[in-house]
Parts: structure tokens; C-alpha cells; sequence
């Protein structure tokens, strides 16, 4: 499925598939505070991209939930990995307010870093255990509120690693971003 939208000349695309192989300029990591990338989405994209990723992330830890940091992506297609934790410590379980400080922090990272097409997984929906469905509408509304105040970005692409998460991801654009 590839969905897209148009919304104040961001473009909105959601896709089911792998958030490695996405042709943005960045994919987002939904980190642990701590930066090891062990498990769920951030070893997807150590096996793929390569461990100088985790080695350059780690020089920054611990970063706290609600901000983010940039790195290499390795052999990754994507220039970089924004790395936004959404939770403190290796595999905890969050809440919704892990999720919208994370993707918070993202945005605000990919805007520091002039960053102007960015994939994001689903943010806490993996290890973090987060309901889908919550996690799509507030990602898509902590978008919708960044591109609001003026945002450089030109492409925003929601990646659902299943179907659920993509129709989840569809179902939030099409409430929030009409």
C-alpha cells in the first residue's frame, strides 16, 4: 500500500515495508535513552546500515526522551539516522507522552539539521508495546502542529513495518491532515 497527501506543500506518504530501505534523506530510530541499538527498529537498522551507527549514537549518550540526535546512516540508502528515544532503558514499555516527546524531538532535530525528507517508523509500537492506533494520531498531530508553525520539511513518510501500522498510519492523516 502507498498512500500520500499533500498538506501545506509537505508531502505525506505512508507505505508498508521496510523503514531501511526508504530513499529519504533520514529514517528515525525509536531509541532507548541509552542509544544501544539491541532490539525492535534500531537493530533493524544496525543489521542493515552497519555498527558505526551504534558507535557514533553511543559518543552522545544518554540523551533524554523529548530530544534527538543525528548520525551517520552507514550503508544505509538514507544520509542520516535521527536517533529520538522514546523510552529511558532498553525494552520498557511508554506511554503517550514517550511518543509525542519523541517525535517532538525528531522534528526539531531534522529541522537543525536541515533535513528535508524524513521515514519514520511507528514510534513505541514495537518494544515499546504503545497501541497503534494511539501512536499514529499523535504522531501524525505532533506533525500536523510542526508544519503548522512552518517547517522546512518537503517529505514526511510513515513506514508500517505490517499492514495494521499503515492503515493505522492512513486512517490519522486522513482525520488530521484533511
Amino acid at each position: 500500500m502507498v498512500f500520500e497527501r499533500v498538506y501545506k506543500n509537505v508531502k505525506v506518504t505512508i507505505t508498508t515495508g521496510d523503514l531501511t530501505q526508504q530513499q529519504t534523506e533520514t529514517i528515525v530510530n525509536p531509541a532507548n535513552s541509552l542509544l544501544i541499538m539491541g532490539g525492535g527498529v534500531a537493530a533493524a537498522i544496525k543489521r542493515a546500515g552497519g555498527q558505526e551507527i551504534e558507535n557514533e549514537a553511543l559518543k552522545h549518550a544518554p540523551i533524554s526522551v523529548g530530544k534527538a540526535i543525528a548520525t551517520t546512516a552507514g550503508k544505509l540508502k538514507a544520509k542520516y539516522v535521527i536517533h529520538a528515544p522514546t523510552m529511558e532503558r532498553p525494552a520498557m514499555s511508554i506511554g503517550k507522552d514517550n511518543v509525542r516527546l519523541a517525535m517532538k524531538g525528531a522534528l526539531h532535530c531534522a529541522e537543525q539539521t536541515e533535513i528535508r525528507s524524513i521515514a519514520f517508523p511507528g514510534l513505541g509500537t514495537g518494544v515499546g508495546s504503545f497501541s497503534l492506533e494511539e501512536a499514529a494520531n499523535i504522531m501524525v498531530s505532533v506533525l500536523k502542529e510542526h508544519i503548522d508553525k512552518g517547517s522546512k520539511l518537503k517529505e514526511v513518510v510513515f513506514v508500517g513495518f505490517r499492514a495494521d501500522l499503515a492503515d493505522e498510519f492512513k486512517n490519522a492523516v486522513d482525520k488530521i491532515l484533511a
